[in-house]
């Protein structure tokens, strides 16, 4: 059956539309205007229209008061011809009412009502007599309160470089949701910066108005706003990709390019400039490659030489080039597209061969020979080398030494010292190695020489003893001349330097003792007086002296035990000591006090009882050998013995053992499990948990506590009795694991816990309860006997019998006998038990108990509804067998189709019921609406019908069904876009001159389109007008216009399919035309003259002469080109005819004088019929010259002026020709004009004095220039060089001031003076001296190092010192030294020992000093650093150890010198701070020691003063000086505590810190420039005229 469905909808529709015009006709007739707001009476017998408003949209409120309602009729607001509108209004009426009021539900917006163009129709309706209407229009004011809105935020398209202009390439829409045209129409517009190449139209459409180049854009990004006429406006982006057309040549970055090549060199060129050699396409969108190839080399004997990579441009040399031979080459190149070899590009490069290095240099010797002292200072010059190379300039290079020899050298070959602590000849006898000299320019070649410096002896080691220490003994049956003891020392040095005396220096007071002084034997020369049990020690101080000029030493304690008799025996009869139990073994219990002689006759100690438990050593210590145990004993009395193997002693050691901590409580168990039932009270005791101690006391004494329960239990801390102190329930928690702690009250506290479970047992607390307080079960009428129906559940929280449940019915409602369920009294499943009958009872309510087994027994009640189920028997019916529906293709997703009505005799009908049907496209829902589904679509031209079964089912389970087909016709719809036919690319067309009345056909062009009928009617055409192309009706494309492929070669046409369905859909694509190629291009030369002037005495046959060069616009063979000579004189000349290249055909013998050939060359192309032009050729044939520029005799000038000359000196003169007299030269200095000028005959002069130590070469380019028009110039290089004049040496300060105490040492450096020498490399060459010889004071001729001689007679007194530096010719200059003198005495030292190596204490005596300055509070100054071997008698704590004696003054902010007992006590207060001072210089472990006189002082100073001065006097001085030091002993003996006890001479060794300076200007004291320096004293062994007596030192 036909579906009447759609037609009934147009017919209403149209109604719709009929009742909306005859109701818009009526207005104008019957209608009423209603003012608004206001009010209207109702027609309730004939009805009425009325008009209400205008208001504005957005307006809500009351719309219209209707009044004269009658009292027997009520009204209603319904729907007028739009339904829709309706729910923008309501009508508050009550009935009975004879007033209403129309208002709105919700603000009125005009452009929701677009169909009626703002206006809002409804109807108020008369129910009651005819329902009569009253309908109404409401016009609203449209407001523009929309902007305009981009279909799309963003718009691209990519548009080709030949696009033509005037067309689109592409159409945005912006849409105004206003409804009236005054607030929606729209305007488009270019937001600014406004592009130049694209406008946008009214209609939305971006227009092309000026033509695209790739190269220049490849894309644009446009903002384009559409607006409204009320201002409102939206913006999108519309994003264009250009692409590019191959439409240009290639091109080279550069026209020109130079290169530079080293001559026989190969490969490719090292230096090219500008740039490397590079052509691309000039379509760079496109990027075609290009191959690159060499189209001509001149001089042309040259092109094999010469290779190009084709792919990349780089050029080889494949055979080297003489630079003698030929300086330039001129290569020709050619870089041509891959696809298209007729688009070239040409560019010219110049190649340069240069000059090479190929002369190795050379040393003037092959080898050499130095002598050196050893420890020279560093920059001591050893010996010079020359080196020479025959290459232009001379050597330029280095030169270089290993880096492990310890000398350095300059670039003039000077050899100096460049570590001086490296030239120690007892290491090194002498230095042989390579002095190498490589050249700076490639290929960087290297010479060598052998070189021997041998370091000569000089007398820096002092003599080394073999041992620190040495010992020797004495015993009862002692002889005079024994040999005691044998010491020996070393000198490395060489001769008198390495040869060692010995002598005792002090601890040999009493004369017991002798040494030789060649072999180091000691010898017994008097008995010494033995006594017993005591040791006589005796420390005698050996000195070891080399034999050197200035004489070295070093000094060794040798230290001689005399034991008397032995018989050891304890100091105490009893000892007593205590120890805690539980000790190591090994604990020191006491020591014991003996006597004996056991440092010669040894003793033994033993422990005589309890041996096993105590120990005894033999210095007396007393300790346990076990651990002891003070439970196990408590006191012990132990034995000892001494014994020297003859005589032995005993005596007793009582010790006391002291209890501790050391046994932790026991419990009896430690787990423990109690049962407590859950209803115990609170308070009851549990259990008692008991612990044990061994230990006494405190220690002994256990408290308990106890962990967990949840504070339902405690402890007694003193009994440990468990009690309950909360209420139990085993339903909660069913067992509680607490953990018992016992804890002694010792120190350290000791414990031991034990855990407790205590488990909780039940008791029957809780009734049974079901898990629902009803149950509802649904039975079919026809279930069978035994069937069941619900399991009933309950459940018991006790455990046991009290919590096992049985069940059973109470009661049934409605009774019946026999009952209809029963129930399983264990599992509590529900059966049936009698058949059921829905139509005698319904439903059933059943009473539950479910009970314990507990005593007493408790129960749970529940409640079980049963409800009886009618079976269905009814199917379901359609109303139709079959639904045949059509739809149009383009219905939207989830639209409806049809509705398929079913209905069902049973009760409660199809309500339950349910459609069964199969589909990926449809869809049905529960009221049986078929729809088609909202993600699908239909497509008539993929499938046109579909045929679908449809089954109706009455309910979910054990439904009854039927069955309807569906049959669905599918309408077309214009959805398909016109395809084109492939089209070939591109389409050839030939250049010509075509129009209108002739045109040309190109191709006919198809397309096609899926759709039916005028869907499918298609129609081809340009998408814009074109002057040179259209299309005739049967899609054939014609040529209406002239073309000229030289002009334009590509036309892109933009062509578009379109068919003639509603809405029109269109299809655009771009084809491509190529103009093909017709001769109609002339070839045209390069230039219309080509000249070239040729030196006939040169000339070769062969040679290039000319290279014409004419091109052609066309392509292929049209443009192929072909050259001869048309006319003139072309003698001894040849044409090559392809590539234009004119050579000399002879060797030009016969040419005698200057002659000019004059003629004319044609080029003519390839085509039909060819083409052709002339250009004209002048070869000048010279006899004598081709110079025509300017050019110097010499491309380089080595020029040499002496320094300090006056302005004007002259330097040299270059020289440059013109080439022909009628031309003058000029010549211009192009650099350091600051410093030379040059004069019209090019001579060069200086304008200032020049210094050779400031800049000794220096680089000028001089340019000579001709007066040709334009002129040609030439720049010639000159090297000048600054010859050396010997000038004075200076000294950098005017007066150098210094302040040094007067008892500085010999040799005391004062302050170093420093001059320099202008002359390069003499500075280290001056001789320093002073102008007057002086008693006190003298200089170090090759340091400048000013230094005491002796300054005791100018204490307190201001001297003034003239010094002179020499250069090795003789000019001096000279410089002041003031010497401030200042008092002081040998009392103010303070001498203090380290037990570091006297080298190392040397190195770092700045640091040492601030170290030092900082503890102390003071500034120290070290003025001297002595070493021995040995120790001092009373320090014992450095005995054995080497030790370095340090002295030191001090001085506060005045520069007062502090005494020296005031220094000592502040070291000894300050000790700790003093030592870590120290050891932030030294390290950890640093010890120091204030040092006393040794052994006796005032016998020690006595003789070291009686010694120094014995040694610098004469007889008569010997004897005055032995009254006086008698005297003096005397006098010191008896005042020894107020003598100073210091002495400078302990030991005789002495070391020098040279290298310690202050800024490099001066070394000593305080030293003034102007402003106050520090400075430190010093005292320098290395005095080479210090006499051999040591006078000076004992002075001080």
């Amino acid at each position: 059956m036909e579906n009447p469905r759609p037609y009934n909808t147009r017919i209403m529709s149209l109604r719709w539309i009929l009742l909306l015009s005859a109701s818009l006709c009526t207005h104008g007739v019957r209608g009423t205007s209603i003012d608004f707001p206001g009010a209207s009476s109702i027609n309730c017998d004939a009805g009425s229209d009325g008009i209400v408003g205008p208001v504005e949209e957005g307006y809500s409120g009351n719309v219209e008061v209707v009044t004269g309602i009658p009292a027997d009729t009520t009204v209603r607001l319904v729907p007028h011809l739009f339904p829709d509108h309706v729910m923008f209004l309501e009508l508050a009426y009550s009935p009975g009412d004879t007033t209403a009021t129309v208002r709105t539900k919700m603000e009125l917006d005009a452009d929701a009502l677009k169909s009626t163009a703002g206006q809002l129709f409804y109807s108020i309706m008369c129910v009651n007599l005819g329902k009569l209407n009253n309908t109404r229009t409401l016009t609203i004011t449209d407001l523009n309160d929309n902007s305009p809105i981009f279909e799309q935020k963003e718009y691209s398209t990519t548009v080709s470089e030949a696009h033509p202009l005037n067309t689109d390439v592409l159409k945005v829409k912006a849409v105004d949701a206003d409804v009236t045209s005054a607030n929606n129409r729209i305007s488009y517009s270019i937001v600014p910066p406004i592009s130049l190449d694209f406008d946008v139209r009214n209609d939305g459409g971006v227009t092309l108005i000026k033509r695209l180049n790739y190269n220049t854009a490849k894309n644009y990004n446009i903002t384009i706003k559409a607006e409204d006429n009320g201002g409102l406006s939206d913006t999108t982006t519309v994003l264009i990709e250009v692409t590019d057309f191959d439409n240009m040549n290639p091109y080279f970055d550069h026209a020109l390019y130079k290169a530079f090549i080293q001559e026989e060199q190969t490969g490719a060129f090292s230096i090219i400039l500008p740039d490397a050699i590079k052509a691309q396409d000039g379509d760079t969108g496109i990027n075609m490659t290009v191959v690159y190839s060499i189209s001509a080399v001149t001089p042309s004997k040259y092109l094999n030489n010469f290779d190009i990579n084709e792919n990349s441009g780089v050029i080889s040399v494949v055979t080297g080039l003489d630079r003698e031979e030929i300086g330039e080459v001129t290569i020709s190149i050619k870089a041509a597209q891959e696809d298209d070899s007729f688009k070239t590009a040409n560019a010219v490069v110049t190649v340069t061969i240069e000059d090479t290095n190929d002369n190795p240099p050379v040393f003037d010797k092959s080898s050499y020979h130095a002598t050196l002292l050893e420890n020279s200072p560093t920059g001591t010059v050893v010996f010079r080398v020359k080196v020479t190379d025959l290459d232009e300039g001379g050597f330029n290079g280095t030169l270089r030494l290993p880096e492990s020899v310890p000398f350095s050298v300059s670039l003039d070959g000077t050899v100096t010292v460049k570590t001086s602590t490296e030239l120690d000849r007892e290491i090194f006898g002498n230095f042989i190695f390579q002095i190498e000299a490589q050249e700076a320019d490639a290929p960087n070649r290297v010479v060598s020489a052998d070189v021997n410096v041998t370091l000569l002896d000089e007398n820096d080691n002092t003599p080394l003893f073999g041992s620190s220490k040495y010992e020797g003994k004495v015993f009862r049956n002692q002889t005079e001349g024994m040999l005691v003891v044998t010491v020996e020392a070393t000198d490395p040095d060489a001769g008198l330097n390495g040869q060692v005396k010995y002598s005792i220096d002090l601890g040999n007071q009493e004369g017991y003792f002798s040494i030789n002084d060649t072999s180091g034997e000691i010898r017994l020369i008097k008995t010494i007086p033995l006594e017993e049990n005591k040791l006589l020690e005796f420390s005698l101080y050996v000195a070891a002296r080399d034999g050197g000029v200035v004489s070295r030493s070093s000094s060794v304690l040798v230290e001689v035990l005399a034991p008397g008799d032995s018989k050891p025996q304890f100091l105490q009869s009893s000892y007593h000591g205590s120890v805690e139990e539980e000790r190591e073994p090994g604990f020191t219990i006491l020591k014991v006090g003996f006597i004996s002689v056991a440092s010669v006759v040894p003793v033994t100690l033993q422990v005589l009882t309890d041996t096993e438990t105590f120990a005894i050593d033999s210095n007396g210590i007393f300790t346990t050998k076990v651990k002891l145990d003070y439970e196990t004993q408590t006191n012990y009395s132990v034995g000892i013995s001494i014994s020297d193997g003859t005589n032995i002693d005993e005596a007793t050691v009582e010790v006391q053992v002291i209890d501790i901590n050391d046994n932790s409580p026991v419990f009896s168990s430690s787990s423990v499990t109690h049962n407590v039932s859950e209803d115990t009270y609170v308070g009851t005791d549990l259990i008692n948990m008991t612990a044990t101690d061994s230990d006494d006391g405190f220690n002994g004494h256990v408290r308990y506590s106890i962990q967990g329960g949840e504070g339902k239990f405690s402890i007694d801390p003193e009994s440990g009795l468990v009690s309950l102190t909360g209420a139990l329930d085993r339903e909660t928690q069913a067992k509680y694991s607490l953990k018992v702690e016992a804890q002694d009250q010792g120190r350290p506290i000791r414990s031991a816990t034990a855990s407790l479970l205590i488990q909780v047992s039940d008791v029957n607390d809780n009734s049974p309860r079901f898990t629902k307080s009803e149950y509802q079960v649904e039975v079919l009428e026809t279930a069978s006997t035994g069937t069941a129906l619900v399991n009933l559940t309950a459940v018991d929280e006790d455990e046991g019998l009290n919590g096992r449940i049985s069940y059973s019915i109470v009661a049934q409602d409605p009774p019946s006998t026999p009952a209809v369920f029963e129930l399983d009294s264990s599992t509590g499943v529900l059966q049936l038990a009698q058949g059921l009958d829905y139509e005698s009872v319904m439903g059933y309510s059943l009473t539950v108990k479910a009970e314990d087994g507990g005593t007493p027994p408790l129960e749970g009640l529940t409640t079980v509804v049963v409800r009886v189920k009618d079976v269905n028997e009814n199917p379901p019916r359609f109303s139709q067998e079959s639904y045949d529906v059509a739809v149009s293709e383009n219905l939207p997703g989830g639209s409806s189709i049809v509705t398929m009505e079913v209905t069902d005799m049973d009760e409660g009908g199809f309500s339950n019921g349910h459609f069964v049907f199969t589909s990926d496209i449809f869809d049905i829902n529960k009221q049986g609406v078929v729809s088609l589904k909202t993600d699908a679509t239909l497509d008539r031209e993929t499938k046109a019908s579909y045929l679908l079964q449809v089954t109706a089912v009455d309910q979910p389970v054990d439904g009854l069904n039927s069955t309807a087909q569906l049959n669905i016709t599918v309408l077309d719809y214009n959805d398909n876009t016109p395809q084109f036919i492939d089209l070939p690319d591109p389409i050839f067309v030939p250049e010509g001159e075509y129009s209108a009345s002739t045109p040309g056909e190109v191709l006919r062009i198809m397309a096609t389109d899926s759709d039916m009928g005028a869907n499918a009617e298609v129609t081809i055409s340009l998408s814009s007008p074109s002057t040179l192309f259209r299309f005739r009706e049967d899609g054939t494309l014609l040529v209406v216009g002239p073309l000229d492929r030289e002009t334009r070669d590509v036309y892109e046409l933009v062509i578009a399919a379109s068919d003639n369905g509603t809405p029109r859909r269109q299809n655009i694509t771009t084809i491509r035309l190529s103009v093909t190629d017709m001769n109609d291009n002339t070839p045209v030369f390069s230039a219309s003259i080509y000249s070239k002037s040729i030196l006939v005495k040169d000339a070769k046959v062969g040679d290039v002469v000319l290279t014409l060069l004419a091109t052609d616009e066309d392509i292929g063979n049209n443009s192929l080109i072909t050259y001869s000579f048309s006319a003139g004189n072309f003698t001894y000349l040849s044409l090559n005819d392809k590539t234009g290249v004119v050579t000399t055909a002879s060797d030009l013998a016969d040419v005698t004088r200057d002659t000019a050939l004059d003629f004319t060359v044609m080029a003519q192309d390839h085509g039909l019929p060819p083409l052709n032009s002339t250009a004209r050729g002048l070869v000048s044939l010279k006899t004598v010259s081709l110079s025509e520029g300017v050019a110097f005799g010499s491309p380089s000038y080595n020029f040499s002026v002496a320094e300090n000359q006056p302005e004007g000196a002259a330097v040299g003169v270059v020289k440059a020709s013109p080439g022909s007299s009628l031309y003058e030269i000029s010549y211009v200095l192009m650099t350091h004009t600051d410093l030379f000028t040059i004069d019209p005959q090019g001579a060069l002069l200086t304008k200032e004095t020049l210094d050779k130590e400031s800049q000794d070469w220096y680089i000028l380019e001089v340019k000579a220039v001709d007066t040709r028009i334009p002129p040609t110039s030439a720049v010639a290089l000159v090297r000048v060089e600054v010859e050396d004049v010997n000038e004075a040496p200076k000294f950098i300060d005017g007066t150098y001031q210094a302040k040094i105490f007067s008892i500085a040492p010999y040799k005391y450096p004062v302050v170093q003076v420093k001059a320099t020498d202008p002359d390069s490399g003499d500075s280290e060459r001056l001789q320093y001296s002073m102008s007057e010889p002086s008693s006190y004071f003298d200089v170090d001729p090759s340091t400048g190092q000013v230094y005491v001689v002796s300054a005791v007679g100018l204490a307190g007194q201001t001297t003034t010192l003239t010094m002179k530096a020499t250069d090795p010719l003789g000019l001096q200059d000279t410089v002041m030294v003031q010497v401030n003198v200042q008092g002081s005495a040998s009392s103010d030292v303070v001498v203090i020992s380290l037990n570091q190596a006297a080298n190392l204490v040397e190195k770092k005596i700045p640091e040492m000093e601030e170290s030092l300055g900082r503890a102390l509070g003071w500034t120290v100054r070290v003025i001297r650093v002595s070493s021995s071997n040995g120790g001092e008698a009373e320090s014992r704590k450095l005995r054995n150890k080497i030790k370095t004696f340090v002295s030191i003054v001090a001085t506060d902010g005045t520069d007062k010198v502090i005494p020296a007992e005031e220094i000592k006590k502040k070291l000894q207060s300050e000790s700790a701070t003093v030592k870590a001072e120290l050891e932030k210089v030294f390290g950890a472990g640093l010890e120091h020691d204030l040092q006393e006189d040794p052994v006796e002082a005032s016998d020690n100073q006595a003789i070291v003063i009686a010694l120094g001065v014995l040694l610098g006097l004469s007889m008569l001085g010997l004897l005055l000086i032995g009254t006086y030091t008698i005297v003096k002993f005397i006098r010191r003996k008896k005042n020894a505590e107020d003598s100073d006890r210091e002495s400078f001479a302990i030991d005789n060794s002495s070391y020098t810190n040279q290298d310690r300076k202050t800024s490099g200007k001066v070394n000593p004291v305080w030293s003034s420039h102007g402003t106050e320096k520090k400075a430190e004293l010093m005292f320098d062994s290395q005095n080479k005229d210090r006499k051999s007596d040591d006078s000076q030192t004992s002075t001080l």
